[in-house]
Parts: C-alpha cells; structure tokens; sequence
C-alpha cells in the first residue's frame, strides 16, 4: 500500500489517448514461522507504435482484436511528429537510443510474460494430465476387475454346457467370439504409459527450476524453498554421528621401533597413543616417571605389548650410518684422480714446491711462512690427467693434522731439504704413512743450494726402514728444487706412475662419501667445510651429514674460487650450508632426507656429549689424591679461524703442563670472539687466546667491563712462547732453601720479662745472626722462625762455627726445650721457567 501512496501506479491515466498497457494487482507471499507479505505487481503488456495512417501489424495476436483495432486512429502522437525538427541533432540521437531502450525492454518483458504463460499452462496441463491418468487407471482397473468376473462367469457356463452337449458345433463359434471380446477388452492394460511413465519429483523439479521468484509467487503454484545449506550440513553431520556411534572403530596395530633408552613422550609419539595413559600405565607397574623422563628398553616392551602393539628392538648404533660393508660392485667403478699429500718438516719447502706445481704464489698467504691450515688443491697435468694434491703443516703442534691428512690419502710425497737432512717431524710423517699404509715418493728439496748432500738424505732414510730405488729398495726419489722449478716433470710422472699402479677407482654414480679435510665459521658466509670426496657425486642441493651437523649443499666452491655444481671423486670443495661447524677428519655422508641427516647428528652428538661429560670411576684413594693435590690450573679460551688450528693449539698447550700447574682450556672452538667468550672467561679470570681471529663490538665492550685479557697470535710458537711465561708468571718465582747449619738446644733459660734464651751446641755448618731457622722436636716441626740475636758468652758475634757453643734468641717464639734441634737454612728466589 506505501508504493500506491507514494509513487503513482502505472496505467492510472491514458497515456496519450493510448491503451492501458501495465496491469496491476496483489499478491500474498507466505513465508515460514507464519510470516506473510503483500506484493504490488505489475504486468506490462507490449505494444507497438506504427507511424500515423498505417494498418496495425498483423503479429498481434491478442484475445481482443477490436480493442486493438481504433489504436493507429486515436493515437495522438501525429501532432508531436514536427517536435524533433526544433530539437538540436545531439537530442534526437539521445531520444531515438532511448526510445529504442525502451522498445527493447517492452519487448524483453513481454517475452518472459509469454515464457511465464506457456510455463502455467504446461504446469496445469501436467496436474490435468495426471488426474486423468489417475482416472483411467482407475476405469481400467475396474474393467479388468469386471472382466475377470464375467470371464470367470462364462468359463463356468461354458464347462456346463460343454458337460451338456460337447459336440455342438454351433456353441463354439459364439464361445470364440466371446474369448475374443473377453480378451480384447483389458488388451490396453499392458499399454497404459500415463500411470508408469516417470513424473519428476517434488525435490528434483525445485532443484532444476532454482530459487524463488515474482513470477513463481504469482503462478500460484504450491512451491516450497530448497533445503538451505546449513541444513544439508547438519543432516551430513547427523549421519557422520550415526555412523561413529554405529561402533567402536577397530584399534590398528603398530610396529613401533624402540631404541636402547627411549623417552615415554616419545615412545607414545611413535604408538600414536596419549603420553598420559602411558604415565598412567607405569604407574600401576609400580614405576612413577613423567613424560620426559628415559626409560629402558624392556620397560618399553611391557607398554607396547600392553597397548596391543608389536615391538621392533634397534641398536643405537643402528641410527648411525655404516659404509663399510656398502662396498661398490666392480662394473660400477671408474677411474679417478690420485689423492697426493705432501709431508715434511717445517721450512723443508712443501708449501713452496706445490706453490712450483701450480704455479701460484701460496706461501705468501701463510704467516710467519708457515702453513697453518690443510689446503687441498687439484692440478691439470700436461697430459690432461689431474692429481689432487693436499698440503699438511710441518710443526709438530700439526701432529693430529698430518694423521688425518695421511689416512684419505693415495699416494704421500715426503720432502726432505738436501741441506738439513731427516728431522723430528720427517720422522713422524714416516711413522704416519706406514701405518696408513700408503706408498710414499721422497722429494729431496732445495739440491740447488751449494750445501745440499742427497746422499746423504738417502742414507738416513735407511735408519727408518725407507729405502730408495738406488739403493735396492722400491720407494721412488726424485732430486728437486722448488726454487728453480727443477725436475718438477720427473716427480710428475712418478706420481702417474705409482697411480698408475695402484688403479684408484670409485663409483661417481651414487650418493656422495668423503672426508671433512677442514672446517671454519666465516663472519659472511656461516660454517664452511673443505671436502675431499672420495666416492660419488656431491651437488648442489643434496642432504648431508658431516659429524655431528647436518645440512644441505647451499653452495660448492673449488680450489679456484669458482662455483661449482657438482663435485665427483677425488675432487675437493667448499661446502656452504652447514647447520654447525665439523670437526676436520669427521665423515661426510649425502643421506635421503633432512630427517634421517637431524637423526644420525643428534646421535653422534649424543655421543660426544656422553664422552665429554662420563667420567672415569672415583676410588677412595684418588678422590683424597684430587683433594690433596696442590697442582694449579691455568684457565685458558681458546677461538681459532680454522678447527685444525684450535686442535693444534689445544694440544700444544697441554703439552706445557707439569706437575706444579696444568692448562685448563675452558672452552676453544671456531670463529670470532663473541660475548659469551668474554662472559665465560671473566667468571673464571682467564685470558683469551685469539688465533687469527678478532673480538666483536660487543666482546671489547663486556671484555672492557670486566677486565678480561684478550691475546692475539697468527704463529703457533709465539703463542706457546707467551704461555710459558704466563705459566711460569702465575706460579711465582722458585724459592729454593739452602741448609747452612744444624744444633742442639742445649738449656733454655729467660732472657728478659717473657723471651726465652737458648743454649745451642752447634753440630754442623755455622749459626748465622738474621738468617731464616726452623726448630723441630722429634723431627717434628714446632715453629719456624729467624735468629733475632746469636751471643757467643756475653759478646754478640755475626756467627758461630760448628763444635761451639753459643746462646740465641729466637723471634716470635718462646716454645723451647732442651733436646730440641735447630736448623739453619738461607732462602733463594730465582725466576722460574717451565
């Protein structure tokens, strides 16, 4: 009703004398919960306009043509025909597009009225098409009902009068004739399609025609809204209740793999049970524990049996990866570059005659000119063929290093300086090639010098079991200088040769295996790790563990700087993307994926935890030896560039320690000194040793604070030099005691109101006045004190000789009997030296 007081209805006046073209009417809309709603609708009827004069188009086909018919005459729209010619051009385009709009949008309407009208009447002519198919099922079941009475009727006529006269052949033909009518009438039984052909159903005819509409509303027809979908959903729910309700679902049996010690969180990860039912089982066992707490493996047996499972018992070190009995098969392998390690004493020229070979400068980059580090390197031969070559330090601190370095080796080149001769640490790196089993080529260094004597290197080298071709042995040597680059061909091809021999082979072909030749923490870059594989392809990518860290290949580089995208055998490389920093020597695996890589580093690392922190049974006998020890300790951190270096230094420091003071390394590790360097050195006053490396902004700030030393080296002997003094300073100087006299108290008589006087017998040396005395009673000692004042009869003298007598006067103490013994010593400091 608002719309009819607000906004005038359609068709409320003529428009223009033309015939009213929009009906309007009402409509109640039904809605759930009793609500109702009264619609103003509106009809539109089409209609043509024709130019004046002109006959009506025959389209129309309306119910009421004369209505129609008077249209053209009475259209008074032929006065406004001369209004377009006063409008500009702009106005006549605008009003044609608009009459055209609204054309089009009568036409529009009239068609979805006419689609509406053909849709009603096929919906009524539906519900009279099933009411007469309702009807006709109903007649024919009545005929075949009526039918079946007068067949049974005449079937039982027939009988009696066949009983009466069988052979009256004048009876049976109406008797066919009526079988015929008998059949012919329910014959269009089998022929009713109304009742059976499918009528859709109430849910599927709203599904197709959709939502509800005007035009649905005002057909009159008795729909009903679709089921919304919260509804479905619930009804989805409802039956998903029923079916969980419908019972229990069946518990599935787990193959649950327990460790030696396992967690009970855990263990109900891996049984897909709750941590706390599992607590609750223990402790009916008998067995209160909480969630983090480890327990054993038959333990763990008892709860999986317990919860239905099955148990699968595995070794720890079953988690850990074992190569040795993953051997390749012969069809698989490949030749592969020699792996050649350089050994020798300090300042033989090892670094120098590999600088020769790859003709780089490398000695330059090294302090003092001495190697600190372990540097692999590949070098092209002239024939095409490479050789990786690998330099280890000389100083016998690089003992751990040059072990490491002779156990991934093939093939060891010893130098030896032809002016110096065997040393120390040639000697050590003998030792060490023979029990890594290697053959070994000696390169006799620097002939070119006036004083080199290469026999004579020949000669020592018998001492230790190495003998030399020219001698009748079977070790390759080769006369060279790095200087002059002289006879560099010659060791060359004793290298191709004793590679040849051996046939070095690996399979390039599978996961990666190698050797961490060393490892460091750069400040840009994160942990790094050169890596010398020795079977298999690394690339970039693959998933690795290397000790106790895992990681994955973010980056390879070479000897050469280059980025790489994969590295075969025999070749060395940088690796970028280690989660921590190995330890050099430590193993480098490529496994399957990141999980398995996490699993066997919390192993390994589990187990160096276990090493570090284990200690040896306590006895009585050395717990009171620990706490009567007056052994000092000098606390050290150490930080180094490089992890080879920090073993060197660890191990050349605790070389300095003795029986007075022994080095104690808080902490040492890789990379800059951080904070919590300083932090743990200033708790226990100790200085911090920084190898190649420098403190933080942060470090210098909390190391200023605190007074914490710090001590900065790039050569290893200054180092050990520094510590020695520092050792020697902490102890103090030496004091040493030198006995100059013995005597026997012989009377003690009083020497003013409280000191007491004794008479001394001297038995040997000379009782000086001043000096230091200790008196004893049964060689156990009573005071130790010095002689204030030393009389000979009533004179005072400076000392009396042995087989005399005198009288004394001990400070600080009047503790003295007859029969006591005094002993006269000197006291001497000297600076003290480790």
């Amino acid at each position: 009703m608002a719309d009819q007081t607000e906004k005038p209805k359609l068709g409320t006046r003529p428009p223009l004398g033309l015939k009213r073209t929009v009906e309007t009417g009402k409509v109640k809309q039904s809605f759930s919960h009793g609500r109702s709603n009264t619609v103003v609708v509106e009809v539109k009827k089409r209609r043509i306009l024709g130019r004046p004069g002109e006959a009506p188009p025959a389209e129309q086909a309306k119910p009421e043509p004369v209505a129609e018919a008077p249209k053209p005459a009475s259209k008074p729209a032929a006065p406004a025909a001369p209004a377009p010619r006063r409008l500009s051009e702009a106005e006549q385009i605008a009003q044609r597009r608009a009459d055209v709009e609204r054309m089009q949008r009568e036409a529009e309407e009239s068609r979805l009225t006419a689609l509406e009208e053909a849709r009603r009447r096929e919906e009524r002519s539906k519900v009279e098409q099933s009411e007469e198919e309702r009807r006709r099922a109903e007649d024919n079941r009545k005929a075949e009902e009526a039918a079946a009475e007068e067949a049974q009727r005449q079937a039982a006529e027939e009988a009696q009068r066949a009983a009466e006269a069988a052979a009256a052949p004048k009876a049976e033909t109406p008797a066919a004739g009526q079988d015929d009518r008998r059949f012919s009438r329910p014959a269009p039984a089998p022929k009713r399609p109304e009742p059976t052909r499918p009528s859709r159903g109430r849910g599927d005819d709203q599904r197709q025609r959709g939502k509800l509409t005007v035009t649905r509303a005002l057909s009159g027809e008795d729909d009903s809204r679709a089921r919304s979908l919260a509804a479905l959903r619930r009804a989805r729910e409802k039956e998903k209740r029923h079916h969980m309700e419908s019972g229990p679902a069946q518990k599935q049996v787990r193959d649950v793999v327990v460790p030696e010690a396992i967690t009970v969180q855990e263990l109900a990860n891996r049984m897909a049970e709750r941590g706390a039912d599992l607590v609750k089982a223990l402790f009916k066992m008998g067995s209160p524990v909480t969630l983090t707490q480890t327990i054993d493996q038959d333990t763990a047996e008892l709860l999986v049996t317990e919860f239905g499972h099955t148990i699968k018992r595995v070794s720890e070190s079953d988690i850990d990866i074992d190569s040795s009995s993953d051997v390749d098969a012969d069809d698989t392998l490949q030749p592969r570059p020699p792996v050649v390690t350089i050994m020798g004493h300090v300042d033989h020229g090892k670094t120098s005659l590999l600088d020769a070979i790859r003709g780089a400068d490398v000695v330059a980059g090294e302090a003092g000119g001495i190697t600190q580090h372990i540097g692999a390197y590949q070098v092209t031969l002239p024939d095409n063929s490479k050789v990786t070559f690998l330099d280890t330090p000389g100083h016998e601190a690089f003992t751990e290093m040059r072990a490491r370095g002779a156990n991934v080796t093939d093939i060891v080149v010893l130098v030896v300086a032809a002016d110096d001769g065997l040393k120390p640490q040639t000697v050590e790196a003998i030792n060490h090639t023979k029990a890594a089993g290697v053959p070994m080529i000696v390169a006799i260094n620097k002939i070119d010098k006036p004083e080199a004597k290469a026999q004579r290197v020949r000669e020592e080298l018998l001492q230790h079991e190495v003998i030399v071709e020219d001698l009748g042995g079977d070790v390759q040597d080769v006369e060279v200088s790095a200087k002059a680059k002289t006879n560099l061909d010659k060791l060359l091809e004793a290298l191709h040769l004793q590679a040849e021999i051996l046939e070095l082979k690996a399979n390039p072909d599978r996961a990666a295996e190698g050797t961490v030749i060393e490892a460091k923490l750069d400040k840009g870059r994160g942990p790094l790790a050169t890596v010398l594989i020795q079977r298999g392809t690394l690339r970039v990518g693959d998933v690795f563990v290397a000790g106790a860290s895992s990681g994955k290949v973010r980056a390879m580089i070479d000897d050469k700087g280059r980025q790489v995208k994969e590295a075969g055998p025999s070749f060395p490389v940088e690796v970028l993307g280690l989660s921590a920093v190995p330890a050099a020597g430590d193993p480098f695996t490529v496994v399957e994926n990141e999980g398995r890589a996490r699993e066997v580093a919390a192993y390994r690392q589990g187990v160096i935890d276990r090493k570090r922190t284990t200690s040896a049974p306590v006895s009585l006998e050395n717990m009171f030896a620990s706490h009567a020890s007056t052994t000092m300790e000098f606390p050290l951190v150490v930080k180094a560039d490089v992890q080879g270096s920090v073993e060197a230094i660890v191990h050349a420091l605790n070389r300095l320690s003795t029986d007075e003071i022994k080095v104690r390394v808080l902490h040492s590790g890789v990379g800059a000194i951080t904070e919590s360097d300083v932090t743990l050195a200033s708790a226990s006053g100790a200085p911090i040793i920084g190898f190649n490396v420098r403190p933080n902004a942060k470090a210098r700030e909390v190391a200023d604070r605190n007074k914490v030393e710090f001590r900065y080296y790039d050569v290893i002997y200054h180092l050990t030099d520094w510590a020695k003094g520092a050792m020697a300073g902490e102890l103090g100087p030496e004091i040493i005691e030198t006995v100059i006299g013995r005597a026997r108290v012989q009377e003690v008589f009083p020497a003013g109101k409280k000191d007491k006087a004794a008479g001394l017998l001297v038995l040997e040396g000379v009782i000086r006045k001043g000096v230091n005395a200790r008196l004893t009673r049964e060689d156990v000692i009573v005071s130790k004190t010095t002689i204030a004042s030393l009389r000979r009869f009533k004179d005072d003298v400076a000392e009396v000789t042995s087989g005399l007598e005198c009288g004394v006067l001990l400070a600080d103490t009047n503790d003295i009997k007859p029969g006591d013994s005094l002993e006269v010593f000197e006291v001497e400091e000297r600076a003290r030296t480790l």
